[in-house]
């Protein structure tokens, strides 16, 4: 069966004496999902992306790829924190649907009586 057969095709590169990984890498990995976007960043924050990505050994976007995910993972207990503590809070008053609504509605009386334009009620 000559080289260029289907069944020894990829075996060819290991033949002319080259990196079979390297010649055809795609098939090494799975593919990744990527989304291109554009985004303006100021000169002292490229700097520092250009900066970690050299200190890394790693592409632009694979390094804010990665501040991103630290940012993010960072971030998540924080939010977490901010609603178990809303939720104290009207735990705390004792805050029932409607003693809710009865202020919402108060509230809403409140803001269109101080508004400077008088507006018909929806």
């Amino acid at each position: 069966m000559p080289i260029g057969a289907p069944a020894q095709r990829w075996m060819l590169p290991c033949f002319l004496g080259l990196d079979q990984s390297w010649v055809w890498a795609y098939y090494m990995r799975m593919a990744v999902t990527t989304v291109k976007s554009t985004y303006a960043l100021d000169v002292e924050t490229v700097r520092a992306l250009e900066d970690m990505a050299r200190r890394w050994r790693t592409s632009k976007s694979e390094a804010l790829r990665r501040a991103i995910r630290a940012a993010a993972a960072q971030a998540a207990p924080e939010a977490l924190e901010a609603i178990q503590a809303l939720d104290a809070l009207q735990e705390s008053l004792r805050l029932t649907r409607t003693r809710a609504e009865t202020w919402e509605r108060e509230a809403r009386t409140e803001r269109r009586a101080s508004s400077r334009r008088r507006e018909p009620r929806k």
